[in-house]
């Protein structure tokens, strides 16, 4: 069985998508023929090999509200001969490139997310959206949440599987001791810790507002075009001195470790998973989360493995972080019912094992209806 996965861009290029796309083809690569196609950030063609799975990266003419255009990645849709053609939404140009090559193998769609802030775009690509979506053997989401609450998906909700996105623990268990013990001293006791790139849902705002009235440091992981801003806000409320921003680190592990509570302070339904927060899940950490229309509330659960509070609510975030570092047994406790979610519903291995069925099912013919369907979990009314 080959397998073309057709997404926006590839590690090392960070983002969520692409941090589960790296994961999936890396655990399916042992039972299936994986190529990967995705859009170069240059206007050269390059071919890679990452963790064993080959990469092509095609040189993007130019870029359109975020979406590369590649004038080649129909040809090499149709060069690549695929038994199944996996795509990754949102990405308007490869699904019009996938239309344009017509090529007639099976199609799976992971939707990730709807077209929230882009709405301009979102209504222009609508046919042509609800078009792959209909010709689609089954689409794939990551959470039950993204089916009931997408109103896209709405349409086809008999077509809809929910795989959750997995992780690989081995990175996050290797953290170095050492490092950790010394993180601890630099930024402890009360250290909060949050993860992701500088951009408008992610809501690092109102955390930075929000330690005004908490007693601890932030340590801020991961850089974007909004980093100026939020240093600014750091600044304007008197907190820079403990509001850290590290940019990007080699490994992300240790901080995890160290922390004492991780937030995730997103404030729009593009936050569609909040794969940090699983990642501090599994080591361990309480999570505060916010009550979005997407799956961020369904990974991390309110009052099981931390506290979800509403979105852009600087006094909800501070009273949330202030009552799990001023209570550490409940802290404690909350780290060892994610660290065990974590690992029973989110693992790699999990993931791979339903999609790599999936596949099976619709070479089969049978879509929804196979073992895959069956093993999915459900979707809520």
């Amino acid at each position: 069985m080959k397998v073309l996965q057709v997404g926006k861009f590839y590690f090392p290029h960070h983002g969520g998508i692409e941090t589960h796309l790296r994961m999936l083809c890396a655990s399916l690569r042992e039972c299936v023929d994986v190529e990967v196609l995705v859009a170069n950030e240059t206007r050269s063609t390059e071919d890679d090999l990452v963790d064993g799975v080959s990469i092509r990266r095609l040189g993007a003419a130019l870029t359109l509200a975020s979406a590369s255009i590649c004038p080649g990645m129909p040809e090499e849709i149709r060069n690549a001969h695929p038994d199944i053609i996996h795509l990754h939404h949102p990405n308007p140009t490869a699904m019009m490139s996938v239309a344009a090559s017509r090529v007639q193998c099976p199609l799976v769609v992971s939707y990730h997310s709807d077209i929230v802030r882009q709405k301009a775009l979102g209504t222009l690509f609508s046919p042509l959206l609800r078009s792959a979506l209909a010709r689609s053997a089954v689409i794939i989401a990551g959470s039950p949440q993204m089916v009931k609450y997408s109103p896209v998906l709405a349409e086809y909700r008999d077509k809809c599987v929910v795989i959750p996105y997995g992780i690989d623990f081995s990175t996050l268990d290797a953290a170095d001791p050492i490092t950790v013990a010394e993180l601890r001293q630099q930024y402890g006791p009360r250290m909060i810790l949050a993860v992701g790139r500088h951009v408008y849902y992610k809501g690092f705002e109102f955390l930075i507002r929000a330690m005004q009235t908490i007693d601890g440091r932030l340590v801020l992981i991961g850089d974007g075009p909004l980093r100026s801003a939020l240093e600014a806000e750091a600044a304007h409320h008197g907190v820079q001195d403990r509001v850290h921003f590290l940019g990007g680190v080699e490994s992300v592990a240790p901080f995890y470790h160290a922390a004492d509570v991780f937030v995730l302070p997103s404030i729009a339904p593009s936050e569609a998973f909040g794969l940090v927060q699983l990642e501090a899940m599994a080591c361990g950490k309480p999570v505060v989360n916010t009550d979005l229309k997407s799956g961020v509330p369904f990974v991390s659960q309110h009052e099981q493995t931390g506290l979800t509070v509403p979105p852009s609510d600087s006094d909800a975030l501070a009273f949330a972080v202030t009552r799990l570092l001023d209570n550490p047994d409940l802290a404690a406790r909350y780290g060892r019912e994610g660290r065990r979610r974590a690992r029973k519903e989110f693992s790699a291995e999990a993931m791979a094992a339903k999609t790599l069925e999936l596949y099976a099912d619709v070479l089969r013919g049978r879509g929804t209806l196979g073992r895959a369907a069956r093993a999915a979990l459900p979707v809520e009314p």
